[in-house]
């Protein structure tokens, strides 16, 4: 029966899991307090791959329109490490007392 579970896994970890993640940004880019290019040019220096900031590859996407930025990532993704480098940027630019 263990076995059967293992093949379970196989074939899951097979098929490639495409995530995608949306940051609205349009109050503060009406407010003129944020540009969502030096936003995006943050994420694309800071985001790891492999342990390696910069290196996004074929394995994240990142685009942008015009209030938000899109990111599409293969599976081991998360939510929270998009969620901690925006706090970042904020806290670089001095708004992270201003904006939650």
């Amino acid at each position: 029966m263990a076995g059967g579970g293992l093949l379970k896994k196989k074939e899951r970890k097979g098929k490639k899991q495409s995530l995608q993640f949306a940051i609205d940004c349009h109050l503060p880019i009406e407010d003129n307090v944020f540009f969502i290019e030096d936003f995006e040019t943050f994420l694309k220096q800071k985001i790891k791959v492999n342990g390696k900031a910069g290196n996004l590859g074929n394995t994240v996407q990142l685009t942008h329109d015009k209030n938000t930025i899109s990111v599409t990532a293969e599976a081991p993704f998360a939510k929270r490490y998009l969620k901690y480098l925006t706090k970042k940027y904020l806290k670089k630019q001095q708004l992270r007392d201003f904006l939650h």
